[in-house]
């Protein structure tokens, strides 16, 4: 039984890969592959040398990290840019969210296929300097769920949705830059970032929860539903359930810190002031 589904499962992808839209999409994920490595490898650090005079005094470690990070910075945009659009503007995955038309969604997760398994490469190249296991598990549960998406057209308007989240990836780096350049915690650039980026990952990845979740609750039991194969139910519903206890305790951690930076920040300026009444 096993063997049959394994040999159904091929001739789909078989046939899935000898159409032109879906030899496309492909290209798309080898370009996008490229791009990445071409971001890394040399303009990053071209950009990163007249932009900011810190990055030279980086130790080499750092610099791996600095150009990974900026790289990931670039394809949030981007990624996170076209996947609003396809939001507010692709009637046809708004309408049917298990089975609609995932031309656009399928050209967004191919770049962000091609991205990934670049990241893959490098975190496994560079491993002393960036590599972390959670990062890999993500990576490969991301792919793993991309490919039901692109290799059979299911779920775009989930698959899209969950794209959003990357939104909140920049302010994240952007930390991480502060953080490196020697930044104090309390300096006003840090306080705004640290607020900017509490905001928006709330928006992006906790307060859309309910949105995401009644149209899933709405399409459960339905037969767009029941047609959808089981690795992909499970891939979907699994990793969604997963990324979402795990964002609520990144939330968590990322409130409370806020909210140390901001009680410190009120603490220094009352301090400032009364040794100014002082003096």
């Amino acid at each position: 039984m096993f063997e049959i589904f394994l040999l159904n499962e091929r001739q789909k992808w078989w046939r899935a890969a000898m159409d032109p839209f879906s030899q496309l999409i492909l290209a798309i994920s080898v370009a996008s592959f490229f791009t990445f490595q071409w971001l890394f490898h040399s303009v990053s650090p071209w950009v990163s040398t007249r932009v900011s005079d810190g990055f030279l005094r980086l130790s080499h470690k750092q610099r791996i990290e600095w150009n990974s990070r900026t790289v990931s910075t670039f394809h949030a945009l981007v990624v996170g840019l076209f996947c609003l659009y396809i939001l507010l503007f692709d009637d046809a995955v708004n309408e049917d969210p298990v089975w609609g038309d995932p031309t656009l969604v399928k050209i967004n997760v191919g770049i962000t296929t091609g991205y990934l398994i670049s990241d893959l490469l490098l975190i496994f190249y560079y491993w002393k300097a960036i590599g972390d296991k959670f990062f890999v598990i993500h990576h490969l549960a991301a792919l793993y769920a991309y490919y039901y998406v692109l290799g059979q057209g299911m779920l775009p308007y989930f698959a899209n949705f969950r794209l959003l989240a990357e939104f909140s990836t920049p302010c994240v780096n952007q930390r991480w830059f502060f953080e490196v350049l020697g930044y104090p915690k309390s300096s006003k650039p840090n306080i705004a970032n640290g607020v900017m980026m509490a905001a928006i990952f709330f928006l992006v990845r906790i307060a859309v929860m309910p949105v995401y979740y009644s149209r899933m609750y709405f399409v459960y039991g339905t037969e767009a539903f029941y047609r959808v194969s089981w690795g992909g139910r499970s891939a979907w519903m699994l990793s969604s359930f997963c990324l979402d206890i795990m964002n609520i305790m990144w939330m968590h951690k990322i409130a409370r810190g806020c909210y140390k930076v901001l009680r410190s920040g009120r603490q220094r300026k009352a301090v400032t002031q009364e040794n100014g009444k002082t003096e």
